[in-house]
């Protein structure tokens, strides 16, 4: 019978060992600041395949972690609205191959709830329509007119599409289990009033050396930089 005090020891090791030979990516996912590397991390892809930071090196990443769920089975409508307004300013513009950059969005959810994300686009733009046009005829008081103005002012653009028409040209990554969005201090159980799984949102963008040179953090809902702004950004990062 082999000592329980050597067992133990052979345990110890054992873990050690464990520790040392697990990837860097799991091991350096922490909170970032500006001006210091993003910690290489590794996601399956919801459109397929993988992403990773490191596999994108000698590009400039725009990396966005959406709130997600903003209620039970209520997902956030300014998340959908900032990718399709990425998405559209890309069709426009061809944005990603001007200034070499990838857009990647981590949302920290299974794979199942991330396309529950994706299926919901059209119904989550029809709300915002319906918010930003009352009724015709419709007798609204001043703070009814005032939540018309901030809708009009937060989605600007009109974006309607049908089940199975929406645009997905940026990876949607799925960080199952929260890991890389609780490594980096963006996930969160209760945030703007709503106590359920989330990201805070975030962007990030980081340079072809990968280097972090932009963090914002949502202070609120409808606080999120605007896409001209990041693209204006972007050029002055390549100069």
């Amino acid at each position: 019978m082999v000592p329980s005090r050597f067992r133990s020891l052979v345990l110890f090791f054992a873990a050690a060992l464990a520790l040392t030979a697990a990837p860097a990516a799991a091991q350096d996912l922490k909170p970032v600041s500006l001006g210091q590397s993003m910690p290489d991390f590794a996601l399956p892809v919801m459109q397929g395949g993988e992403a990773s930071i490191a596999g994108l090196a000698g590009k400039n990443i725009l990396l966005v972690f959406p709130r997600g769920l903003a209620g039970e089975k209520h997902w956030c409508h300014v998340c959908n609205y900032q990718y399709l307004e990425l998405a559209a300013l890309e069709a426009s513009s061809g944005f990603r191959k001007a200034r070499n950059v990838e857009v990647l969005f981590v949302l920290p959810y299974g794979k199942d709830m991330v396309r529950k994300w994706a299926e919901a686009f059209p119904s989550q733009l029809n709300d915002i329509d319906m918010w930003k046009n009352p009724v015709e005829g419709a007798v609204l008081d001043e703070k009814a007119k005032a939540r018309v103005a901030l809708m009009r002012k937060t989605f600007p653009h009109r974006y309607l599409y049908e089940k199975g028409q929406v645009p997905f040209p940026f990876p949607v990554l799925i960080d199952e289990g929260a890991r890389v969005s609780k490594g980096l201090g963006l996930f969160t159980l209760e945030w703007n009033g709503a106590k359920i799984d989330q990201n805070i949102p975030t962007v990030f963008l980081i340079d072809a050396k990968g280097i972090v040179r932009f963090k914002y953090i949502s202070q609120t809902t409808f606080d999120r930089p605007l896409a001209e702004y990041l693209l204006k950004f972007l050029e002055i990062m390549d100069k």
